[in-house]
Order: structure tokens, then sequence, then C-alpha cells
């Protein structure tokens, strides 16, 4: 009775230990601000550049897989970072990438697409709101890099895609002081389509860096891009 009960405690500890190594072993990451290349943009400012930063952390968090550093922290040392220039970094970024402790990674998204179409009729505007019904449709990318933080080289890049269909009903978005985490904007396929691309994000991260570029859960992401780069170059040849 005795050797069993030692047994079931060896065995206890051994798998508390693997378990407590396992989340040490965690890649430590920071979340850039995210920037913008879409010009005329009419909800983007400052503000949601922050807001994205922190949902983007959040859903990496809640992944389990990413030690994830403080915004403030990251903030505090790189400030306005751009880093969404292919495969080059400063000098002068690289040595304050090493200011940040214990972080091995960068993340730097970038939104680089974003249309909005409406159907006609169901809605009327009214001092600069939109009021009533209308079916919507909402598309954004954002181009996601990771950095390197002892090298400075971009170690992996995507651009992660998103699209959603609803209808809109109540109060328009094309209002001052726009913000995602807003009641109003969650119900929109603005909203819904703004989340839906850094869930995204955050289940394509955790496939590359966590599972690795071979594992089968990266078959779906190649696809996508596949997709996504035919389709391009579909809309390159028609012009």
């Amino acid at each position: 009775m005795k050797k069993s009960l030692l047994l079931v405690l060896l065995i206890s500890l051994v798998v508390t230990t693997s378990i407590t190594y396992g989340a040490d072993e965690r890649p430590r990451i920071g979340v850039l601000r995210f920037t913008n290349h879409v010009a005329g943009m009419w909800w983007w400012h400052s503000s949601v550049a922050d807001e994205l930063q922190d949902m983007l952390a959040s859903e990496l968090v809640s992944t389990d897989a990413f030690t994830i550093l403080e915004r403030n922290e990251i903030n505090a040392v790189l400030g306005e970072q751009d880093l969404s220039e292919s495969g080059r970094v400063s000098k002068e970024t690289k040595v304050k990438m090493k200011k940040l402790k214990g972080a091995q990674y960068l993340i730097a998204g970038t939104v680089s697409a974003f249309e909005a179409s409406e159907s006609k009729g169901g809605s009327v505007r009214f001092k600069g709101l939109k009021l009533g019904g209308s079916k919507d449709k909402t598309y954004i990318a954002v181009d996601v890099k990771v950095v390197d933080t002892e090298t400075g080289e971009i170690v992996d890049a995507r651009t992660i895609e998103a699209t959603v269909k609803g209808t809109s009903i109540g109060a328009g978005l094309d209002v001052r002081n726009f913000s995602i985490a807003g009641e109003q904007t969650k119900k929109t396929p603005i909203g819904k389509a703004i989340r839906a691309c850094i869930q995204y994000i955050a289940e394509y991260l955790s496939c590359s860096m966590i599972d690795g570029k071979d594992a089968p859960c990266m078959r779906k992401w190649n696809e996508m891009e596949s997709k996504r780069k035919q389709k391009t170059k579909s809309s390159i040849d028609l012009e």
C-alpha cells in the first residue's frame, strides 16, 4: 500500500514538473502597436492601433502557448515602431529590441486592405449617422510579421484575411471616436471582421510558432495563402 502511494506521489511530481517546465519554455513575445497602410480608412486612429495591440495580446494569452509582455513595457522601449517593411529592421530598432528583457519575438501587424460594401435601401442618414438596417459585407487583411529580437530578422510573415457578411441595425459607425471595444461596434460586420481577423492571427501564430511549419494545422493556412495569392494574381491579370 505504501509503495503504491509512493509511486502515485512520484508520478504526480513528475507530471507537475513537466507542466511547469513546459510553461516556462513558452516563447516570450511582445505585440507591437498596429499600423495602417490603407488610405482614407475613416475608422483608423491611434487609439484603434492600441486596441488592436491589446486584442491580439489577449487572444495570444488565451491560447496558453505564449508568455506575453506587457504593452506598456514594449511601448516604453520601442515607442511607435513600424516594422512593416519586409525583411528589414533598422539598426536603431535592433538596439532597442535587445532592451526588452526576455523577449524572443515581436509581432508586428499592419492593416493592408479594407473594404466595406453596403447594399442600397433599408437605411437613411441623419446628421452623420446611419439609421435603420442594411446588408453589409466587410473584408479586412492584416500583414503579420514575426521579428527575432536577437537578430532583427523577420522570421515569419503571413497575410491574414477575414470577411464577414451581416446586417447593420441601428446607428452606424461613421462617427468620431470609433472604438473596436464599443458595444455598438461589436454587433456590426466591421467589428466582427476585425475581431475574426485578430482571432485568426492568434490561431495562425500558435500553429506556426508552436506546432511548427510542417505541422498538419499549417495545411489550412497554406491553402488559404495559395487562394489569396491566386486571387491577387487574377485581379492583376484582369487589369
